[in-house]
């Protein structure tokens, strides 16, 4: 058996990304950036206004000029700025040779010797000079970042239209168990459906996989053996039973005999302590409990930075929040322990109703602690370590806004 943290530093030591491909950027968004990229020109090309007003020199202070012909964004112009003869320039524009700063317009009147200037003015006031954005050669892109519209704002500012990205991970989810049946099938009284296998393919292109649903196997070694094979062609299995100790727990014996190695296959956790992780060929395996809340546990630590991995993410480590606890809470000590909850934005407050085969927490929560074995008590304000799973980012109710 091992700890959390050996499992986690034995995932990031071997699993590495999958494949690149190049995308247009309008279609690489979500995806994962392969490759560094550089700006090939400076933002902005050129000196520009950051105002409507008029280009002058610092010798205008006070005084009044005549302004010459107006400058529009866009426009390529050869007037230049002397001492009394300043330009009427827009916002956008190129500032002209000569000019020491642009004086908006509400801070000007018109007077009868012409356009009357304000009294100081600062050099380089309301210019936006060359290159105060983006450098030439700087990086702006990092090989692992994730495409956002906000970074294709940056690509396209460069004229970049393609980009090298890793590829969606694959995903085959499936489920063992004679008693499981899927969600659109008739159930007996002695049958339940199979709630972990829409969970974790939903999940799985939450995080930016495809994935997909071979079937639910019957709690035999050829069956199970059968539904391995064909799902070996993906880049992750995850299957949810059959890893415990019980007499129909055929799991981990199929892989194994179709060559898995195995790289942990118990975890110092509760619930999931039986939760296994290794690999035949390039495929990698999570074999979660069956239990829902103890293998939504076990693939939100496990699965989640194993997807990470393959998505080729430079941020792949697990990030908790520090918060404090809502109110106090009493613990079973003596393991390491995964308590869900929910977090506000203020404070993590643990569901008091949850077990490892309960689906109800599921949706409540947005996140979780783990305590360590010696914690029996957890007090109201206690700092704690959130790992969060999909933390809203809206609130019921308004709040301030203003630091």
């Amino acid at each position: 058996m091992v700890s959390i943290t050996e499992a986690l530093e034995m995932i990031h030591e071997n699993v590495k990304a999958v494949h690149t491909q190049i995308l247009p950027i309008e279609s690489a968004i979500g995806y994962i950036c392969a490759e560094h990229i550089h700006a090939g020109f400076d933002l902005p090309r050129f000196d520009n206004s950051a105002m409507d007003g008029y280009a002058v020199t610092l010798a205008d202070a006070g005084g009044t000029i005549e302004p010459q012909t107006t400058v529009f964004a866009g426009d390529e112009s050869s007037v230049r700025v002397t001492k009394g003869h300043g330009v009427k320039i827009m916002t956008g524009a190129v500032v002209p040779e000569g000019a020491d700063a642009v004086v908006p317009v509400e801070n000007t009147k018109e007077s009868a010797e012409g356009i009357l200037m304000p009294d100081s003015l600062r050099r380089g006031a309301n210019i936006r000079k060359k290159g105060e954005d983006i450098t030439k050669g700087e990086r702006i892109i990092e090989s692992g970042d994730r495409i956002s519209a906000y970074a294709i704002a940056r690509l396209v500012s460069q004229g970049i239209t393609h980009l090298r990205v890793y590829r969606k991970p694959t995903v085959s989810i499936f489920a063992t168990g004679h008693e499981l049946k899927m969600h659109y099938e008739s159930v007996e009284a002695h049958q339940i459906y199979n709630s972990n296998a829409p969970t974790f393919i939903a999940r799985a292109r939450e995080l930016g996989c495809d994935a997909r649903f071979t079937g639910t196997t019957a709690d035999t070694m050829e069956s199970i053996m059968k539904q391995i094979e064909v799902s070996l062609d993906s880049d992750l299995i995850i299957t949810s039973g059959g890893v415990s100790v019980g007499d129909a727990d055929f799991t981990k014996e199929a892989f194994q005999r179709l060559g898995m190695q195995t790289l942990f296959s118990k975890v110092d956790i509760k619930p999931g302590k039986p939760t296994t992780v290794g690999r035949i060929g390039k495929t990698w395996i999570v074999n979660l409990p069956g239990n829902p809340s103890a293998a939504a546990a076990n693939f939100e630590i496990f699965a989640r930075s194993i997807i990470a991995r393959l998505r080729g993410v430079n941020t792949p480590y697990l990030s908790p929040i520090t918060t404090v606890c809502a109110r106090d809470t009493k613990v079973k000590p003596g393991k390491f322990t995964v308590l869900m909850g929910r977090f506000n934005g203020e404070s993590f407050d643990i569901i008091e109703k949850q077990g490892p085969g309960m689906v109800g927490p599921l949706k409540e929560m947005d996140g979780f602690v783990i305590t360590t074995p010696s914690t029996d008590f957890l007090k109201a304000g206690k700092s704690v370590r959130m790992i969060p799973i999909h933390y809203s980012e809206g609130a019921e109710q308004a709040r301030e806004l203003f630091t």
